[in-house]
């Protein structure tokens, strides 16, 4: 049945593709076991009419022996209509070499079986001959008698229509009998793949009962089949990711509100405040300049929030070129001098690195990002040192500033949105607390990561760039 959504067809069900294959492995089994059945038949019988035909011959050829002494034609057919007694349903055919006929008894004609056969000295149940002649068949060999003087040729064959008729009824028992254990096989498989889906059917219960408001609900692996042990323990480790990205767009939601509250009240106080009383022109100036503060504040946290989204929603619309590390850290050295001379902090250079594939501004923007940061926090008198270094798979930029020590428990969370290790240390003009997010996002699309650590006396963020995509 083709899938509405995709407009292919679904695969067949387990359940379906089990029976078929047990079916199938029921069947060949069957019929490879019939075949060695009906083979061992046949060949037994066949074993069974060489003994019965080569106990005719021995009856037939001894009067032939005793021709050689002297016994005249008469004697001789006499001797050969009772040479063979309790045999039943046998016959046999004697000739000359010359092809004239010694003795012919009752049953099929013989003679062009001791014509046209090969003669053979001693009959072999691989070497009998098998025909039908008026609606019935017949086995049987040509021998050579061995006298002196002219041989004779023996024909002998014996009716194996009671062996055939057997043969066919226990190869119709056999057909019944794979028919009725190939039904029951597939029964029995069908039942066995709907008990064996019960723990399915039950995991499956299970997750639909899951709401967003029960994330922290958890699958036991130990209560499953070994076999769904390693689906249940992903689906932990899913359901996992997805708490996590509910908390996180939870406390996104919030720190958001947080955020533009404040800058909401203060347009909205000094508006008020504005339109309390009559002002003069310089006065309305100063708080419209004041107001355009805060809406660049805002605007340069939407900015970065929509950077933030397009980046991780699409992580690989990168426009990668060859950058070279070195001439793009002595650019933002540039760009930063100013802000550098004012906190009285210098910066170097350290090491070398080959150019990488990556998007050019993106990269540009986080080690901006980095450097700013580095600044901000770094000492009056002290330096801001970048350090490059690169081997065979990957390119590691370092950027190191004396300071005061982040504390451990805040380091896992330096690059999460809105958080800063010291509320109290915003300010206008620093930004929103996303530069380190935005750092994050950025590197882990070029494949990358970036990681921070901090001492007594130095903090140091390391992004971490392969050098293939």
């Amino acid at each position: 049945m083709p899938n509405r959504f995709t407009g292919t067809r679904r695969p067949a069900s387990l359940a379906l593709r089990v029976t078929a294959l047990v079916g199938m492995a029921t069947t060949l089994v069957f019929l490879a076991f019939s075949w060695i059945i009906v083979r061992s038949l046949e060949h037994h019988f066949a074993e069974q009419d060489a003994g019965e035909l080569r106990a005719v011959a021995d009856a037939v050829i001894k009067p032939l022996r005793e021709a050689s002494r002297g016994v005249d034609g008469a004697l001789l057919r006499r001797q050969l209509a009772g040479a063979v007694t309790g045999h039943h349903g046998v016959f046999y055919y004697v000739a000359d070499t010359a092809g004239n006929t010694v003795y012919a008894g009752q049953g099929p004609n013989l003679s062009p079986i001791a014509a046209g056969g090969q003669p053979t000295a001693r009959i072999d149940a691989r070497e009998l001959a098998t025909w039908q002649e008026g609606g019935k068949s017949y086995r049987g060999a040509v021998l050579r008698a061995g006298l002196t003087g002219d041989p004779y040729i023996v024909a002998v064959a014996m009716d194996i229509d009671l062996h055939l008729s057997f043969l066919e009824e226990f190869k119709r028992m056999l057909w019944w009998a794979t028919c009725i254990v190939l039904c029951i096989a597939l029964l029995v498989a069908w039942l066995a793949v709907q008990w064996g889906h019960r723990p399915i059917r039950k995991v499956n219960a299970r997750i639909r009962a899951i709401r967003s408001s029960q994330l922290h609900v958890r699958l036991n692996p130990r209560e499953v089949p070994i076999e769904l042990a390693e689906l249940v323990a992903s689906f932990n480790d899913m359901l996992g990711r997805i708490e996590d990205g509910f908390a996180q767009l939870s406390n996104f939601s919030a720190d958001i509100a947080h955020e533009l509250r404040t800058p909401v009240t203060n347009l909205t106080t000094q508006t008020q405040v504005a339109l309390g009383q009559s002002r003069s022109a310089d006065e309305y100036r100063e708080i419209l300049y004041s107001n355009l503060e805060e809406f660049e504040r805002m605007g340069r946290m939407i900015g970065d929030m929509l950077f933030l989204a397009q980046t991780e929603n699409d992580p690989h619309n990168l426009h990668r070129v060859e950058v070279e590390l070195g001439e793009t850290v002595k650019g933002l050295f540039d760009y930063f001098e100013a802000l550098a001379e004012d906190r009285n902090v210098s910066l170097h250079l350290q090491g070398r690195a080959g150019s990488i594939l990556a998007d050019r501004e993106m990269l540009r923007r986080a080690l901006s990002n980095l450097l700013s940061n580095a600044i901000r926090h770094t000492r009056h008198g002290a330096a801001v040192t970048v350090r490059l270094s690169q081997d065979e798979e990957r390119t590691v930029v370092s950027v190191e500033n004396p300071g005061k020590k982040i504390p451990d428990e805040d380091l896992p969370r330096l690059f999460d949105r809105f958080y800063r290790v010291d509320p109290s240390r915003q300010r206008k003009g620093e930004g929103a607390g996303l530069g380190l997010a935005i750092v994050k996002s950025i590197i882990e699309a070029h494949g990358g990561e970036v990681r921070a650590a901090s001492g007594d006396a130095l903090t140091r963020f390391d992004v971490v760039l392969p050098r293939t995509p």
